[in-house]
């Protein structure tokens, strides 16, 4: 019987472990599949416990509440999303090179998703390369590497590249958040709002001559389009990098032609429009 449950609960975890599911909630382990679950008492370590202390006046002991804890000088509340983007454009905006943009978005702390992060995902292949690529967010592979689509859909982006002659030392790929949100879930809003500054600058210093914004997230910002991915990929724009207006092009994100595999006849189609731009 136990042997069963032990089966059962590793196969549990392997399925979490598949799904993205690496990242911790709680403090404490609750039996969500429980019909009716013990209710959760705060353990009181012993040394914060109540200590019986002499009271002259009742020649007796009594015990008296423990002392609340310190709290730590210098803490300090997290700024308020509006705050932190505006410190995130000032940040961007001092950065001179894509080297000191990579050592200021290091200290940024305007972006909670840095405390649950491994490290820091910034940029990988050529920043002198005439196309950039970004994508949405790093996933675990990323996370634990420290470089963009270096996971499946980073196989499947290489293969893409070079079925039109190009590979990791020609393209410059990064993402709107730099930073891997827990669970791989979708960055919130404000997520991306505070850590877009640093795409933008970072944009405006490699100044490549074709942009590509991987799936409908990285268009929608980037593009100012509201329409889906399908609506959207296969379409030229003009981007303003900041200083000069350069050609951009939405595709479909590798993720998702490895659920759609049908779906590569179009991303297809969309790395035709992008080596005919370079030979341009």
């Amino acid at each position: 019987m136990n042997r069963n449950r032990d089966q059962a609960a590793r196969e549990l975890l392997a399925f979490y472990q598949e799904a993205g599911v690496d990242a911790l909630v709680d403090e404490f382990p609750v039996d969500r599949f429980a019909d009716d679950p013990p209710p959760r008492t705060m353990q009181t370590p012993p040394a914060e416990a109540a200590r019986p202390r002499s009271d002259p006046a009742r020649g007796a002991s009594v015990r008296v509440p423990a002392p609340e804890p310190p709290v730590r000088a210098g803490a300090a509340p997290p700024p308020s999303p509006d705050a932190a983007v505006m410190a995130a454009r000032e940040a961007a905006r001092n950065a001179a090179s894509l080297e000191e943009l990579r050592e200021i978005l290091g200290r940024f702390e305007g972006c909670a998703l840095r405390t649950t992060a491994t490290q820091l995902v910034f940029a990988d292949g050529n920043p002198k390369a005439r196309v950039m690529f970004v994508g949405e967010a790093p996933g675990r592979d990323e996370d634990i590497e420290g470089l963009p689509f270096v996971g499946r859909s980073g196989k499947l982006l290489d293969r893409m590249l070079a079925a039109i002659g190009l590979d990791r030392t020609s393209v410059y790929i990064a993402n709107i958040v730099p930073w891997r949100p827990p669970g791989n879930r979708t960055p919130t809003p404000q997520e991306s709002a505070i850590c877009l500054p640093f795409t933008l600058r970072q944009i405006e210093l490699a100044s490549p001559d074709v942009l590509v914004c991987m799936g409908g997230p990285s268009a929608q910002t980037l593009l100012n389009v509201r329409d889906g991915i399908l609506k959207t990929r296969g379409r030229w724009f003009a981007y303003q990098t900041g200083t000069r207006e350069i050609r951009a092009i939405a595709t479909l994100h590798p993720a998702y032609l490895l659920r759609q595999p049908l779906q590569k006849r179009l991303a297809w189609r969309d790395f035709l429009a992008i080596k005919k731009a370079l030979a341009a």
